[in-house]
């Protein structure tokens, strides 16, 4: 799952490639094409792997990198009678739409592998056409993103992080993008602390809202501060921590935990942090 939506737009890939869409009747049970991109004439969707979170490795400018996201691996067989393209005829077609709709190649190999790269609105997807047999051909395509975490830290893991340095940072209280109002999902992140806070009356917390560097200095200064506000008085009213036991701050972008430059590094630094007085 991921926090952001991919913002490439769609009409650009289909209407410029020169690849069907068409789903056919030989196609695996519950597959389908990429809703980037379609497919190459006379071909039929074999298998289809889907996944939330994955990686997979790039050719870029000759150097193997490792890019995660959501997986999506579409195998494609040609269809009996189907005139078989050549391999340089696949590789093309997809280049083309490719660069058409303001991606670019970032690599090719000696076994048919094609890496591209498409790059719009913050959001990133990453494709590598394998046609090393041209009677089929795969996709390896990986959307660019976060994982979204779904495991909550427990009372006892919090509590070891503080113990052993002192702070911790807490992933699973959400927000809105640019707002302070606490997400109904972050219930379990908070029930956890206040566990924590509960079984350990002595013990006292700066709590410290985070954000990445989207937007001014200021505006997230007041941001964080704002998301630390929040936690504090969701500790207080509904699970019934007191007030003086918390201390809460807001510093913005000014200490990452990850590079900014990703979505991933971005979704790391946006965190409430907990710190022992």
């Amino acid at each position: 799952m991921f926090r952001n939506a991919l913002s490439l737009s769609l009409s650009a890939l289909l209407l410029l490639a020169a690849l069907s869409s068409t789903a056919t009747a030989a196609d695996a049970d519950g597959c389908q094409d990429h809703p980037l991109l379609g497919r190459f004439p006379g071909f039929d969707l074999q298998r289809c792997t889907n996944l939330d979170f994955d990686r997979h490795t790039f050719l870029v400018d000759g150097e193997e990198v490792a890019v995660e996201g959501r997986w999506t691996d579409l195998l494609y067989v040609k269809t009996e009678g189907a005139r078989e393209p050549s391999r340089l005829q696949l590789q093309r077609n997809f280049e083309n739409a490719t660069t058409k709709a303001g991606g670019v190649v970032t690599g090719r190999d000696d076994d048919g592998g094609l890496y591209l790269k498409l790059a719009k609105g913050g959001a990133e997807v990453w494709v590598h056409v394998d046609a090393y047999l041209t009677s089929q051909y795969s996709l390896r395509i990986i959307d660019r993103g976060a994982m979204q975490q779904e495991i909550v830290a427990n009372a006892a893991a919090l509590g070891a992080g503080l113990a052993a340095e002192g702070r911790i940072a807490v992933y699973g209280v959400h927000f809105d993008t640019g707002k302070a109002a606490i997400k109904p999902d972050s219930a379990p992140a908070l029930q956890e602390i206040a566990k924590l806070l509960l079984a350990q009356p002595a013990l006292k917390l700066h709590v410290v809202g985070h954000t990445d560097n989207v937007g001014g200095l200021v505006p997230n200064l007041e941001l964080s501060k704002a998301r630390a506000e929040a936690v504090v008085a969701a500790l207080a009213t509904t699970h019934g921590v007191a007030r003086a036991r918390l201390m809460a701050h807001g510093v913005g972008p000014v200490a990452p935990t990850a590079s900014n430059d990703t979505e991933a590094g971005r979704a790391k630094n946006r965190r409430v942090e907990l710190v022992k007085q």
